[in-house]
């Protein structure tokens, strides 16, 4: 019975993006690119408000949604709870999640498919507001260093939220006899910890105040469609939110931001292309420091409109800081730099003139992948598990193709874009984990003209 419910559900959703979780890019190196690219739909900001769109019974449509792996993984599941997901094109859909079946949330398809997906996290406070209850398997992602949960689990204990662990299974329980307002300060710049927090008190009883809140322009985003959902949200764009709970949200219509990290990958790869590209539509107040973190990297922006043209660099020098000392870059929340575009910095600096220290500090694991890069003739000394000096080459040599694999999202976006400028053939494999945050990227990058062919 349970299967063919299952059956019935996955015939309401048409997913486009490849599902596969192995394959292989062969790239040969060493063309110049040019022409114009669009950047998705933000992945980061699509998977909060997916899961927002459990928070009502009526329909919510969202538009400018990537086609990725993660997120029709997450579609997925909402799919399998019992929402109806009509996907009206490759980027537009419409959820209306209207007959939920708790008890999937326990069967061995939900626990399968959630745990391999960190965005499932935030499926826990929209049901644990409408039915009081939730399961969470232990969630999957990047291997990228320790991911804590005490977060989402400290601030929804904070609601009136009760949750146990099953260390057998790996898997969390959460129940409540209602959630109730309260003043939450967090421990921690969560931005999916803050989401989740944030949709459990727009239902709770009384008004919540958290401090020390995620900012980031998704965080905002999500507010600003619970607002025109009904809920009371104040201080948005702040590190300190008011919610005041209300009884019920209604439908609504939401259009993602494009992908920063996205935009931030094509202007490092135009960079170390020595390549003339122009980035349509890239909200640039919604960037942040993004842009002039890349300028300082000796990187030329032009601004027109929404839309960032980088000329072709036969050389770019890294900036030093006014007393001369060696530039850092480094990761922290908003409004300081994303740390998923620190990988992207330590990559462009590879052929950068003058040196850089790269200092990731929110992820441990985040710079293993450098040995593919020094496999590939670049001069990186690798510190410490946070820290790498990468001292660029000047384009004096080409670096040259290897066959690796890619270890994450943004490390596989960096080993492409490594592999774009590199002399000769490279191979990736494992590039489901770049399918995973970024929509056709061969595709598109053809279309530029890059060689890759995808195994």
């Amino acid at each position: 019975m349970l299967l063919e419910k299952i059956k019935n559900r996955e015939s309401n959703l048409t997913t486009f993006a490849p599902m596969t979780d192995n394959g292989t890019f062969i790239v040969e190196g060493g063309h110049k690119l040019s022409g114009e690219i669009i950047p998705q739909g933000a992945k980061n900001e699509a998977l909060q408000i997916i899961s927002c769109c459990l928070m009502t019974p009526e329909p919510v449509l969202l538009e400018n949604l990537p086609d990725i792996l993660d997120v029709n993984k997450l579609l997925d599941l909402l799919a399998g709870l019992g929402a109806e997901v009509d996907r009206i094109d490759r980027q537009t859909v419409r959820i209306t999640a209207k007959n939920i079946d708790v008890e999937y949330m326990l069967s061995k398809e939900y626990v399968s498919d959630a745990q391999r997906i960190r965005g499932s996290v935030m499926l826990i406070a929209p049901m644990l507001n409408r039915y009081g209850r939730a399961t969470l398997p232990k969630p999957g992602g990047d291997k990228i260093g320790r991911r804590r949960l005490d977060t989402h689990l400290l601030g929804l204990q904070a609601l009136g939220g009760d949750f146990q662990y099953d260390a057998d299974r790996h898997i969390y329980t959460f129940t409540t006899k209602g959630l109730k307002g309260t003043y939450i300060h967090m421990d921690e710049i969560s931005v999916t910890g803050t989401a989740n927090v944030v949709m459990a008190a727009a239902l709770a009883d009384g008004e919540t105040t958290i401090y020390n809140a995620a900012c980031e322009p998704y965080l905002q985003q999500l507010c600003k469609m619970l607002n025109r959902m009904g809920a009371k949200i104040e201080g948005i764009g702040s590190n300190l939110l008011k919610i005041q709970g209300v009884d019920s949200l209604g439908g609504t219509e939401h259009r993602m931001l494009p992908d920063m990290i996205e935009i931030g990958s094509f202007i490092g790869m135009a960079a170390m292309t020595g390549s003339d590209i122009t980035i349509k539509d890239c909200s640039i107040q919604n960037l942040g420091i993004i842009p002039r973190t890349f300028e300082r990297m000796g990187i030329t922006l032009n601004m027109k409109g929404d839309d960032i043209h980088i000329p072709a660099h036969d050389h770019y020098e890294i900036q030093s800081f006014i007393d001369g000392g060696l530039m850092t870059i480094y990761d922290a929340p908003w409004p300081g730099f994303t740390p998923d575009l620190m990988s992207i910095c330590l990559v462009t600096a590879i052929q950068a003139r003058g040196s850089v220290l790269i200092h990731q500090k929110m992820f441990e694991s985040r710079l293993f992948f450098v040995d593919k890069l020094i496999d590939m003739g670049a001069q990186i000394i690798l510190c410490d598990p946070h820290r790498a000096t990468v001292i660029g080459m000047d384009r004096r040599a080409p670096l040259r193709g290897i066959s690796m694999s890619s270890p994450d999202i943004r490390a596989g976006v960096s080993l492409l874009i490594a592999a774009l400028s590199a002399e000769g053939t490279s191979r990736i494999d494992n590039i489901h984990q770049i399918d995973r945050g970024y929509q056709d990227i061969d595709g598109r990058l053809r279309a530029l003209g890059a060689s890759i062919v995808r195994e």
